[in-house]
């Protein structure tokens, strides 16, 4: 892709692009802060830098990082029992047969959103669904990625720290769903989960920040000056 395409992208000129924005911005207006329109913003800014790194076909992965999280309001609701990548996968077939896209990137949208989570099958296997799963996962860390798992926490009115507990004993959506669990349990793998070259570059820096910061954290929960 050359400069020229690039400063396209980046200015929005794809008409698939601007409509999904419109799409994605009404879905997700007034969704819990965590996995707000802000944080789709901060994806579809890291699929913009990251995917011409990697070679993406940047139609098909900014169409995709806007629409990763519309079923996010489903899985919230449900305390964790709907999958919002399944479900969002779902509502963005439907989306994209209005977008000038062909059949085969309209395909490939969908499986970027059903696989962005990537906890179980399908994993991603297209570049733009690798692209994707990285930024998603990159906003997890880093300094915004704890701010984010405080804010969930306290979504989901979550206890600010739990020293009593094994947070392997402790579930999601629980009041011992903490911001701290939420490092232990998943933040600190992140790192080692990328799947791009630009990814894994990115997530250094930002793993590092975090495990510094949790590890002055509790120091200061112990009451050490």
């Amino acid at each position: 892709m050359d400069a020229r395409m690039t400063i396209a992208w980046e200015d929005g000129d794809a008409p698939a692009v601007g409509q999904a924005r419109k799409m994605a911005e009404r879905l997700l207006d007034g969704g819990a802060g965590s996995h707000d329109w802000e944080h789709t913003l901060r994806v579809y800014r890291l699929c913009r830098d990251l995917g011409p790194r990697e070679g993406a076909d940047m139609a098909v992965l900014l169409v995709a990082a806007l629409l990763h999280d519309i079923g996010r309001v489903h899985q919230d609701t449900s305390r964790g029992a709907v999958c919002h990548a399944e479900q969002g996968a779902q509502m963005a077939a439907r989306l994209v047969a209005e977008l000038p896209l062909t059949e085969a990137q309209k395909a490939n949208v969908v499986h970027c959103v059903r696989a962005h989570r990537f906890r179980k099958e399908p994993a991603p296997d297209t570049i733009e669904a690798r692209v994707l799963f990285d930024a998603d996962k990159l906003d997890a860390i880093g300094a915004v990625g704890i701010a984010r798992a405080y804010q969930f926490a306290g979504e989901l009115g979550a206890r600010f720290h739990n020293p009593d507990n094994d947070v392997r004993h402790t579930t999601a959506y629980s009041r011992d769903d903490t911001g701290y669990r939420e490092y232990q349990v998943k933040l600190r793998h992140v790192r080692d989960r990328m799947l791009t070259d630009a990814g894994r570059r990115v997530a250094e820096g930002r793993h590092d920040f975090m495990v510094r910061f949790f590890d002055r954290f509790l120091e200061e929960i112990e009451g050490h000056l």
